[in-house]
């Protein structure tokens, strides 16, 4: 055999051996990615919007990416354990808890919201417009951890994108006042938790979404499948439930049920 073939077979052996390396790192995790971090490196492929639609997708626990016609994104309870794999425009971060804050939010987020007031000096005002989407935010107490009440300790907070208004009740611990559905508006869809002990049980979630009276509803903060299965068992006879098998749903105002619906994206 000539140099010249040994040669190229032995270049042709260590390019396959380093495309090799690579692959196996990139499907461990290594080096250095801490495993709930990992979807930061992997890009997004996504079909574009329709201007009157709007992309939401379940990452996991309290947290979703909405993402807009326009182009912006957003992460609700935005923290350092659970995050979109992409950097989002926006960030709102309902509670002052680890798994619903962040301590060190990506510098490239244009938009920080926290939902309680970090001063101590009263409720977070939040009305933003970034492109082509408005937030706000609604403030709520929260149970202090010595059994008090912490007032203005959450927020909800409102998106509004083109037709469509969309509420993330955050840690919701008490059931909505008169002031609160006022302050809301019309909710077209709600994100709600449903653990029923961390925040309100479920009975009073169950009040809550009827006085919302959303059409789309997607219940989040669950552990486990039999929390989640013991909510959706009592509300059978009030509303249908479509389970999905993606944790994204794109919707639009004119193609929202005719009915409230409870659908339930998979995560946990």
């Amino acid at each position: 055999m000539s140099l010249p073939s040994v040669l190229l077979r032995l270049v042709a052996s260590l390019a396959f051996a380093t495309l090799a390396s690579s692959l196996s790192h990139a499907q461990s995790g290594e080096p250095g990615c801490r495993p709930e971090m990992a979807g930061h490196r992997l890009p997004i492929q996504r079909v574009q919007l329709a201007k009157d639609e709007v992309r939401l997708t379940f990452v996991g626990h309290a947290t979703f990416l909405i993402e807009t016609p326009g182009g912006v994104k957003i992460a609700t309870d935005y923290n350092d354990y659970v995050r979109p794999p992409v950097t989002p425009d926006i960030a709102t971060m309902n509670k002052a808890h680890s798994t619903h804050n962040s301590r060190r939010p990506d510098p490239a987020i244009k938009q920080v919201l926290p939902g309680w007031d970090p001063a101590g000096k009263g409720a977070a005002h939040h009305d933003v417009t970034l492109g082509d989407v408005r937030v706000r935010n609604v403030p709520t107490n929260i149970r202090s951890y010595e059994g008090g009440t912490d007032y203005d300790g959450n927020s909800i907070f409102v998106f509004e994108i083109g037709d469509l208004c969309i509420a993330h009740l955050g840690h919701l611990h008490h059931p909505l006042e008169p002031g609160h559905l006022r302050a809301l508006g019309r909710v077209d869809i709600v994100l709600f938790p449903v653990d029923g002990s961390y925040t309100l049980d479920q009975e009073g979630m169950l009040e809550v979404l009827k006085s919302l009276q959303a059409r789309v509803m997607i219940p989040m903060h669950f552990f486990g499948g039999g929390t989640l299965n013991r909510f959706l068992a009592r509300t059978q006879e009030l509303w249908p439930v479509e389970r999905r098998e993606q944790p994204t749903i794109t919707l639009s105002k004119a193609a929202l049920p005719t009915k409230p619906t409870m659908i339930v994206l998979p995560g946990h």
